[in-house]
């Protein structure tokens, strides 16, 4: 009895076998049968949806397609999108032109888990996932006016296709490593390229409702991407970045292990260029921008950005005093606010944000032949209204600098600077204060940079208010301080100690420098400043040395002429010439 139903149990596997054999193979012949023949009405449907979807402006091409009606996988191979120039330029005429032309080129475009019969009989194409693996991307970026569209058609996106399609549902869109180059069409030049970039799409949805979705970017729920490991290299920098992150979605854009790195020593650097250039040593921890309106950037290619924030930071600049400004050069183009109007596009950014930087500035001073450093130390604070938009100045035409810095890593600095972004002579003013401090930790800077050392002195503090523009500075200083006393240098010849002015330091000391401010019963000396700038004085060159100038004021160098910068350069060049003759006279005595 068992045997025979054992026997009656494999007549029934055998037969439920043979069932799902011929199911299986019925399946792949309909399967091979349907792929035969919807091939060609396939690649016909995908090439009139791109061409009549751009309104003429895409093309796109590919070798083969393979079809696989069991997984609802679709393989394009050897694909391309090209843009049609003749097409933009008539389109460019009527003002309908996008500001970015796209061209692709990729091995194969992957379809996961299409549902072919669902896209073909009820006009809905859903799937799990769209795949461009290794794709080269060109985006060429052009300055379009857009204008009234007196077409009549406003149709959306969704409006346009839905004579084909009543809807399309990808649930992700992946773009693996690819290779891109930006080009700005106007002037045919490349400005940047990228390798290795990751893009993902979550949840593309075109339909009749998401068409008016506001929390939908270009019908998505997000368009993200990822740049790891950056880098680039030119003849006197290498420039690397960790990671560059952003998202529609949440507005960002995060930028980890920003590093500017020289390829040479400090001296080396400067000495391989004929006329002064600042070395700049530049690494930042983090670089983030929040609020970024993605949508205004790619419709009017302008930016606005509601943050930018800046740091932890470790930026070094070096300046070599031995070289001359290049002919004809005015500092006066870098003034901050002179400099945001030359951003190449219209740019908006509510406030930047300064968080622990810890920057230090370097001198090379010719004469003394040693360098002199000053440190601003968790240089932290905020900028507001960092604007070059047409726009936004009628509504404020004013950046509001709010920083705070320790000086030499000892005494607290705090100044505001207000800058009037569209004044024909860059005007603006500063404001702010020190906090006490021993001023013989100045000595790295005033020994090496300035041939004078601090032998004592207490800072009490100081405050200022001046104004300022391309042309100079005035305004007020207050000094307070006690028990001052100074040593003035020589200046060392092939690195060696500086050696006192005896004399000198006696009659400053006795007849010139006023030991304290206030002096005892008297009211406290305020210092009225006044600067003529030249071409070759920075921005920061005029504002430091506008403090300068009422300090020295307030303990009496007052009647001692501050040089300019060409005055500065020309006792350098004076300076070097001798000992070049000194040398010569020794070499020829030696011969």
């Amino acid at each position: 009895m068992e045997d025979k139903k054992r026997s009656s149990k494999r007549r029934v596997l055998k037969w439920i076998g043979i069932v799902l054999a011929v199911v299986i193979l019925l399946a792949g012949g309909v399967a091979l049968y349907f792929s035969a023949k919807w091939k060609p009405i396939l690649t016909e449907k995908i090439k009139a949806g791109v061409y009549d979807g751009s309104d003429g402006l895409y093309r796109i091409s590919f070798e083969d397609i393979h079809l696989n009606l069991l997984t609802g996988t679709a393989v394009l191979d050897s694909v391309k999108l090209t843009a049609d120039t003749a097409v933009f330029e008539r389109l460019k005429k009527t003002g309908r032109a996008p500001g970015h032309l796209f061209d692709v080129g990729l091995k194969n475009l992957k379809l996961s888990r299409t549902a072919i019969l669902t896209a073909y009989f009820k006009k809905r194409i859903e799937m799990n996932a769209i795949v461009l693996n290794q794709p080269s991307v060109r985006v060429t970026r052009y300055k379009v006016v857009k204008r009234p569209d007196t077409s009549g058609d406003d149709r959306s996106l969704y409006q346009r296709i839905s004579t084909v399609l009543k809807s399309v549902h990808v649930k992700a869109v992946q773009i693996i490593d690819a290779d891109v180059d930006y080009i700005n069409g106007d002037r045919a030049k490349k400005m940047n390229s990228i390798k290795h970039l990751n893009v993902t799409v979550r949840d593309l949805l075109i339909d009749s409702l998401s068409q008016f979705d506001t929390t939908r970017f270009y019908y998505t729920r997000d368009i993200s991407f990822k740049l790891a490991g950056y880098a680039s290299s030119s003849t006197m920098y290498t420039m690397k970045v960790d990671t560059i992150r952003g998202s529609a979605a949440n507005q960002s854009i995060v930028v980890k292990g920003f590093r500017m790195i020289p390829k040479y020593p400090d001296l080396a650097f400067t000495r391989k260029y004929r006329y002064g250039r600042d070395r700049y040593d530049l690494s930042f921890d983090a670089i983030t921008l929040s609020g970024v309106d993605f949508g205004l950037l790619n419709s009017s290619g302008k930016l606005h950005v509601r943050k930018l924030k800046l740091g932890p930071a470790r930026p070094k600049i070096f300046v070599n005093r031995e070289l001359p400004p290049p002919p004809g050069l005015d500092k006066g183009r870098n003034f901050p606010h002179v400099a945001v109007r030359r951003i190449p596009i219209p740019t908006k950014i509510d406030s930047v944000v300064l968080n622990n930087i810890n920057l230090s500035y370097t001198e090379y001073n010719p004469v003394s032949q040693k360098r002199g450093t000053i440190y601003f130390w968790d240089l932290k604070g905020d900028i507001l209204n960092v604007t070059n938009d047409s726009i936004a100045l009628v509504q404020n035409n004013h950046a509001v600098a709010r920083l705070s810095a320790m000086v030499m890593k000892a005494s607290k600095i705090d100044v505001r600077i207000n800058f009037n972004l569209n004044d024909k002579d860059a005007a603006f003013s500063y404001s702010g204060k020190i906090g006490p401090m021993d001023m013989k930790i100045l000595n790295p800077m005033a020994k090496n940079m300035g041939l004078v050392e601090i032998e004592r002195g207490k800072m009490q503090g100081a405050d200022f208010n001046i104004n300022a523009n391309l042309s100079g500075s005035s305004g007020r200083v207050n000094f307070y301080y006690t028990d001052l006393k100074v040593k003035l240098l020589k200046e060392s010849e092939n690195g060696e100690p500086e050696k006192k002015k005896g004399l000198l330091s006696f009659l400053a000391n006795t007849l010139l420098i006023k030991n304290q401010n206030p002096d005892k019963g008297e009211a406290p000396r305020t210092a009225q400043v006044a600067f003529t700038r030249t071409p070759a004085a920075s921005f920061f060159n005029m504002m430091w040395k506008s403090v300068f100038i009422g300090i020295r004021e307030t303990v009496g160098l007052g009647v001692v002429p501050v040089k300019t910068p060409e005055q500065g350069l020309k006792k350098i060049k004076d300076k070097m010439e001798d000992r070049r003759k000194e040398r010569a006279d020794k070499k020829k005595k030696r011969d």
